[in-house]
């Protein structure tokens, strides 16, 4: 392992296998999930946030179950063979970020409870919405940059497991045509061989003959 890279595996590093086009599904899963969590966190902000445990605790839930969901795949991804391929590294370095975004938006959304429900315990609390509004937007602001990253990836990983099928599937397109070919070729060198053999003899061979014919009769 080398420092400041601890996801990096050595060529003797063992290595999980895992489906890639599963996880490629999973991957393009997260943004359209962060896209609704973003709306749910709007038009709560939108509102008086009146009950704030009640309106804010569930998509707060949700928001941290997808951040552990995010993680745990992450680790999945960075121990396999992911990690080795063209771009993997640098990928997984995106995706730490986003996770990190998920799980700061589940942070600020209990911080937006806090600022409601703190109204009782400090005198000099802010009776208004406002900064329950505040941190909501943030959370929503994180879930944006972390959906746009996982859409990346994403598309990045789906692009690059078509390519390797494509190339797959002409490679054994090319050996099928080369073994097809080769009796083919094979043939033509017998027949030619043959054909060489039973070929007569060049002109200047026959002349010589008939010479020494001529020198016998004499």
């Amino acid at each position: 392992m080398h420092v400041g890279h601890p996801d990096r595996l050595s060529p003797d590093a063992p290595q999980i296998s895992i489906n890639l086009t599963e996880h490629a599904r999973l991957l393009g899963e997260v943004a359209p999930t962060l896209t609704a969590l973003r709306a749910e966190v709007g038009w709560i902000r939108q509102g008086e946030i009146a009950k704030p445990v009640r309106e804010i605790a569930p998509v707060s839930v949700r928001i941290q179950e997808l951040a552990l969901q995010c993680t745990q795949q992450l680790h999945d991804l960075s121990v396999s063979r992911y990690a080795t391929m063209t771009g993997g590294e640098e990928n997984l370095a995106h995706l730490v970020g986003a996770c990190s975004q998920i799980s700061l938006a589940a942070t600020l959304c209990n911080l937006a409870i806090h600022h409601r429900t703190e109204i009782p315990l400090y005198e000099d609390s802010d009776p208004t919405p406002a900064a329950s509004r505040d941190q909501l937007r943030r959370a929503g602001d994180e879930m944006q940059r972390a959906a746009t990253t996982y859409r990346a990836v994403a598309v990045r990983l789906s692009r690059r497991l078509a390519w390797a099928a494509s190339w797959s599937q002409d490679q054994h397109t090319i050996a099928g045509d080369s073994a097809a070919t080769l009796p083919a070729a094979a043939t033509t060198v017998a027949h030619t061989r043959a054909l060489t053999d039973s070929a007569p003899a060049p002109c200047h061979l026959h002349a010589y003959r008939s010479l020494l014919e001529v020198s016998c009769l004499s």
